[in-house]
């Protein structure tokens, strides 16, 4: 017949209702809430909501919306908190008399669904790698933040993506309260810089924590940062030369390698084995004794011929030493 309404049709809480509904979802996660969204896919009979309600739950308790209040939003909203605690999703169905004593008589179908904040990613400093590595982490669902105090560097039109402050990384550091789920990448211009950045992230609970650079640097660090009173497990938290190795040379490609790390450690995917930090160089007489020990296996080993005749010779690994690419 022109002009029925379906009645398993939901058709909105009218223009204003339902933009304040995804504006408020949207001011949750912006805010880094964790919460849940649920949705009705499906009812059947008298229900005091039709498909399409929808309602948020944030971990805290704090609800916006409903899926028909009562019993099956009771139910739903201890269904939504449990699984802010797995993440994940989940199907709740229930009818709604036989199952929850409701006097509706009909049955509803919710979908709940965890939606996780969107992680904070930190970039200190703000030149030709930078560039690229926010955009790349904005498009990869990172809310980034790059600082640098240079304001030719730290202009926001280089970095349309991101969040600029354009103040000291240290200063900015002071004042920063970071979590767990964070990531934070050192990048800047100053050596010295980076090393009492990294010394105070090392000290806070981050998820991920890169440095670019080459692997003399990084050994230099691990040094430092053991007479600093750092332990081997803290100083390996520290990912360093920060990427994988695709064969990376323009800052483009840099940024990749290291946005490919950074995705890898967020997912939880082991790409390669973790480092172990040097040991302090030996004493001068333990250094001559090792010395002595190498020259004689060297010359044991060129003395000797393998089955084709050819001496046998062995060669350390020569690390990368370019600062800007080491990929």
């Amino acid at each position: 017949m022109s002009g029925a309404r379906d009645p398993d049709r939901f058709e909105g809480f009218g223009p204003a209702e339902d933009s304040r509904f995804w504006e408020t979802l949207s001011q949750w996660r912006e805010a880094g809430l964790r919460f849940a969204l649920l949705t009705v896919i499906e009812s059947r009979g008298f229900t005091p909501q039709k498909r399409g309600a929808h309602m948020l739950v944030a971990a805290d308790g704090t609800t916006f919306g409903t899926v028909g209040g009562g019993a099956i939003e009771r139910e739903a909203v201890e269904e939504a908190l449990g699984l802010l605690g797995s993440g994940g999703c989940t199907v709740l169905r229930r009818h709604l008399t036989q199952e929850l004593g409701m006097c509706c008589g009909g049955e509803m179908t919710l979908f709940l669904e965890a939606i996780e904040p969107a992680p904070r990613m930190f970039v200190f400093g703000a030149g030709y790698i930078a560039k690229p590595l926010a955009a790349l982490a904005a498009g990869c669902g990172f809310r980034v933040t790059v600082v640098d105090q240079r304001p030719e560097w730290a202009a926001p039109e280089r970095f349309p993506t991101a969040t600029v402050r354009c103040q000291a990384p240290e200063d900015f550091l002071r004042g920063l309260e970071t979590g767990s789920g964070d990531y934070a990448v050192v990048v800047t211009h100053d050596h010295g810089l980076d090393q009492r950045l990294v010394q105070e992230l090392l000290r806070r609970p981050l998820a991920f924590l890169g440095m670019i650079g080459s692997v003399p640097k990084q050994r230099k660090f691990a040094l430092r940062l053991r007479a600093r009173g750092f332990g081997d497990a803290d100083i390996a938290r520290l990912h360093t030369p920060l990427g994988l190795p695709i064969g990376a040379s323009t800052p483009e490609e840099i940024a990749v390698s290291a946005m490919a790390e950074i995705v890898a450690a967020r997912r939880g995917v082991p790409v390669r084995e973790g480092w172990v930090p040097p040991t302090p160089r030996a004493e001068p007489e333990a250094r001559d004794g090792k010395a002595r020990e190498r020259g004689r296996g060297v010359e044991e080993t060129c003395s000797g011929t393998s089955g084709t005749g050819e001496a046998k010779v062995l060669v350390a690994e020569n690390p990368t030493t370019e600062e800007g690419s080491r990929r």
